[in-house]
């Protein structure tokens, strides 16, 4: 005999971890005033991000310029990335919408060319000239479809520039 809807035997019930504990304990501050220090805080950093901004670009800049000098340099390449990563995860965070963008994109190159893609100064410089645009206040807060003669360019660049060419054994 099949059961009927509501006669079962399972028992449900939640465990009590040791953060819903903690959560539950008498002090500490409302959920509003949590929020707002969290705000506050965020938006002091924000003023910060700037000077980290024009750090991390110059330390990229420097590392663009030592793969230039010598494409097959690999801690130059390592060096880039990193700091190109940094500028991606941590820009749309602090409003800068289009440097993510940006930043992203140039990750995407320099992943192509650790991988074997020939070295093009002309591809990191379109990104550089990118990212000084996307820093300024008029644009840092776009997102790329707000801005999509620079977006689509910097996807075709993307695009054309990660083609790695094949490694085949020669005869």
């Amino acid at each position: 005999m099949a059961n009927k809807q509501g006669d079962s035997e399972a028992t449900i019930f939640f465990a009590d971890t040791r953060f819903e504990r903690m959560a539950r304990r008498p002090g500490g501050v409302s959920r509003e005033e949590a929020l707002e220090r969290a705000q506050n805080a965020v938006e002091e950093l924000k003023t910060d991000f700037t000077g980290w901004i024009d750090q991390q670009y110059s330390e990229l800049s420097a590392s663009l310029a030592d793969i230039a000098k010598d494409p097959s340099d690999k801690d130059a390449l390592e060096r880039a990335h990193q700091k190109c990563a940094y500028l991606r995860d941590v820009g749309s965070t602090m409003g800068y919408t289009l440097v993510t963008f940006v930043a992203r994109t140039l990750c995407d190159i320099l992943d192509a060319y650790i991988a074997g893609a020939p070295f093009d100064k002309d591809v990191t410089d379109c990104h550089m000239d990118a990212f000084l645009l996307a820093r300024t206040d008029e644009y840092r807060h776009r997102r790329p479809e707000e801005v999509p003669e620079l977006a689509n360019g910097l996807l075709r660049v993307v695009e054309v520039a990660s083609i790695v060419p094949p490694t085949w054994p020669k005869d």
